[in-house]
């Protein structure tokens, strides 16, 4: 997005997509590194969580919530046509966002009420914000966004609670994965057919996208129900039942999007092949719940393939567009949404060997890191700096299709 001539301010702290975009891409390069080690013995976390509830904790509540916040902050001053939120007030949140990683990971002698308090103060500050820009604007078609939202805060306090309760996380997980999964059901299966319907009209397609209508509401409702019973009732013939209703309306709905005729366009077909990864998640959850596929199959495909997919794709378009970048993907960019389903794939292998005897989980960890590491070396100089914005003046106009489409 363009600079407004009344911030004198850094360019990180211009848009809500930049500090939490750069926050999120450099996080997911050290935290699967530092889980994996600390997984196989060789570090100590000195936090209140194990290290797979840290892991699992981190990329919901830590990297899932800070694409999130990118985009909310983002999107809203395109809702309420008020000024974006900047400079100081992104700082502190960001801030606020930073304390909870690092109180996580032990960096601060608190006890484990202590960790709850200052972790859970970033989406409630996210929500908060969120909600009175949204009111102050009286867009109020648009307040539904904060109801997962909110629920990502109160499954997050659920987490933590579950933890030391339990002594691991079950259900508070699955809620945390499938609240994040709605949101890209909610909102991908916006952006995704409106950018294809952009660029197929551009190219002089004949045959659209079919536009949000009842079956969108079908789908979105069928998930949302498959969800819920995989968080209650995992591995269950309820569970498997549902999901394997919510996969096949998912791949008629995926497929009334013609993905396929963007074929030309990189960046465009990432968002379709991440939203494959929904209803390929649901197929594994009726998989896990027959016995032919195990327990962890669903998170994997959901958190990785799907959340992992998903956000990385709208971080690239959302970063291009909004740094008046061409909306081409290039050679780094597509291989690092690749390597991240490589993960993906990868990770389902667990401890069986593969790629030069290296097993599978260790193999998700590089491909992820990879990923990351390419993607950050694209994006971080252009969110740092706006020349290029200065240079395009139309390129918010190209771009806030994606914020309008709620």
């Amino acid at each position: 997005m363009t600079i407004r001539s009344d911030y004198r301010g850094p360019a990180l702290f211009s848009g809500g997509f930049r500090p939490f975009f750069l926050a999120a891409m450099l996080f997911a390069i050290g935290v699967i590194p530092a889980w994996y080690l600390a997984w196989r013995g060789e570090i100590a976390l000195g936090g209140p969580f194990p290290a797979v509830d840290w892991h699992i904790h981190e990329m919901i509540f830590g990297y899932g919530a800070a694409v999130v916040a990118g985009f909310l902050f983002t999107a809203v001053p395109n809702w309420t046509g008020r000024l974006p939120t900047r400079g100081w007030p992104l700082a502190g949140l960001l801030a606020l966002w930073v304390a909870g990683r690092l109180a996580l990971a032990g960096a601060f002698p608190l006890p484990p009420t202590g960790v709850l308090a200052i972790d859970q103060a970033f989406l409630l500050a996210v929500v908060a914000m969120i909600a009175r820009e949204i009111v102050a604007g009286k867009n109020w078609r648009n307040l539904k966004v904060l109801v997962p939202v909110t629920l990502l805060w109160a499954a997050n306090l659920a987490f933590h609670a579950e933890v030391q309760l339990e002594g691991t996380c079950d259900l508070s997980r699955r809620a945390g994965t499938a609240l994040l999964i709605f949101l890209i059901m909610l909102i991908g299966g916006r952006i995704v057919p409106s950018f294809t319907r952009n660029w197929l009209a551009k190219a002089g397609a004949q045959r659209m996208p079919v536009p949000f209508n009842r079956f969108d509401g079908l789908c979105i409702g069928a998930g949302t129900i498959a969800l819920v019973v995989w968080c209650v009732l995992p591995d269950t013939p309820l569970a498997g039942f549902a999901a394997a209703a919510a996969a096949g309306l998912h791949l008629g709905r995926l497929a009334r999007w013609r993905g396929m005729a963007s074929w030309r366009s990189p960046l465009l077909l990432m968002l379709h092949a991440a939203y494959l990864m929904i209803p390929l998640g649901f197929v594994s959850v009726a998989a896990a719940a027959a016995g032919l596929a195990g327990p962890d199959v669903p998170s994997h495909l959901f958190g990785i393939g799907a959340i992992g997919g998903m956000t990385v794709a709208v971080m690239m378009r959302a970063s291009l567009g909004h740094t008046g970048r061409n909306l081409v993907a290039g050679p780094w960019l597509t291989a690092s949404f690749v390597l991240v389903l490589l993960a993906a794939l990868a990770r389902l292998a667990g401890y069986e060997p593969l790629l030069k005897g290296i097993d599978g989980i260790s193999l998700a960890a590089v491909f992820w890191t990879v990923a990351f590491a390419l993607l950050a070396t694209r994006l971080a100089p252009w969110l740092l700096t706006d020349k290029a914005a200065a240079r395009a003046p139309n390129a918010r106009v190209r771009t806030t299709a994606i914020n309008r489409q709620i």
